[in-house]
C-alpha cells in the first residue's frame, strides 16, 4: 500500500463503527462549540508571558555563561572553562525556572 492511500479499502462496505464514531465525535465537537460559544480557548496572558520567560531563561544563562566562560578561556590561555561555565548556566536556569515556576499568578 502506498504512503498517500487510505487505510480503509475504498471498495470494501463502510464499517458501521468508524461511522457511529464519526457520528459521535462530530456530535462532541457541536456540543463543545455550543459550551464555549464557538471560541477557542485561549490561555490567559500571564501564562503566556510566563512561557517566554522560562524560554529565554532556558535558552540566555547557558549561553551568556559559556560565553563569559570562553573569554576567560581566551585571556587564561586555557582550554574548557567554557564547558564548565555552561554547565553552571544550566544550573543557574534551572533554579530560576523552579523560582518560576513557585510564583503565583498575581505576582510580577
Amino acid at each position: 500500500m502506498a504512503e498517500n492511500e487510505p487505510a480503509e479499502d475504498p471498495k470494501s462496505p463502510p464499517d458501521a463503527r468508524l461511522a457511529s464514531l464519526d457520528e459521535r465525535l462530530r456530535q462532541a465537537q457541536a456540543d463543545e462549540a455550543a459550551r464555549t460559544g464557538g471560541q477557542e480557548r485561549k490561555a490567559p496572558a500571564y501564562y503566556r508571558a510566563q512561557g517566554y520567560r522560562v524560554l529565554s531563561v532556558l535558552v540566555s544563562y547557558p549561553a551568556g555563561s559559556a560565553l563569559i566562560g570562553y573569554v576567560i578561556d581566551r585571556f587564561a590561555g586555557t582550554n574548557g572553562i567554557w564547558v564548565a561555565m555552561l554547565f553552571v548556566g544550566f544550573g543557574a536556569a534551572i533554579w530560576e525556572v523552579w523560582k518560576i515556576s513557585q510564583q503565583k499568578p498575581d505576582q510580577g
